[in-house]
């Protein structure tokens, strides 16, 4: 088994390098949701870095073999996980698919792009994990295709109790190749925030809805 406190740290390390991942505690971020955040994450930023991209394939890949054993087809979610889990079918050999947001609205309407064969062992790839709504209709899609979706992974997840409630009730082992917290003890260690910002980044992940910077 490998030692997944060292691939997070090198993920982490990675992440906050090419500022796929944004810490800015004291002028936060606004979301799509309307959420206040003194994070913000864009993982499509690794596919500019060859070297970076390469290690995050091969750890996805890896794991994936360690906790699922044999798979028999990749699927990626619309449309940050599409390239990773591209990447990872290549890598290991299987089949791909993907799955979108929606349905099209024209031809032969679908919403996962790519062939099905019921049954099959299939692991969902995503970039990041929030409260993992998306992330799950994907896999309830994936299910009522008739695959048995055996687990989903992703580079990173913010760690919310809602994420873990979420993929509990489904059924679905989520794993993640780094942390919130993980990245939270690189960016302290690598001078990316200071130490007096660590209590109010764990308050933000206490309760994202409600979260305001302390002034």
């Amino acid at each position: 088994m490998n030692n997944f406190n060292e691939v997070e740290q090198k993920v982490a390390e990675s992440l906050l390098q090419i500022k796929a991942i944004k810490l800015q505690p004291k002028s936060p971020f606004t979301w799509a949701s309307g959420w206040r955040s003194p994070i913000y994450c864009d993982n499509r930023v690794t596919l500019s870095h060859p070297a970076i991209r390469t290690y995050i394939r091969q750890k996805l890949s890896q794991r994936i073999q360690e906790e699922f054993g044999s798979v028999e087809m990749i699927s990626g979610v619309a449309t940050a996980g599409i390239p990773q889990g591209v990447l990872v079918a290549q890598d290991l050999g299987l089949p791909f698919t993907y799955v979108r947001s929606s349905a099209k609205d024209h031809g032969r309407q679908n919403l996962i792009e790519g062939e099905v064969v019921s049954g099959q062992r299939v692991v969902v790839i995503e970039d990041l994990v929030s409260t993992g709504k998306s992330s799950l209709i994907a896999v309830k899609a994936l299910r009522e295709a008739g695959c048995n979706v055996v687990g989903l992974i992703s580079i990173f997840t913010y760690g919310f109790d809602e994420a873990t409630k979420n993929f509990t009730e489904a059924k679905c082992p989520l794993f993640s190749l780094c942390t919130y917290d993980s990245l939270i003890k690189v960016a302290v260690d690598k001078s990316y925030v200071l130490e007096s910002d660590v209590e109010m980044l764990e308050q933000w992940r206490k309760d994202p809805a409600n979260w305001e910077p302390s002034v």
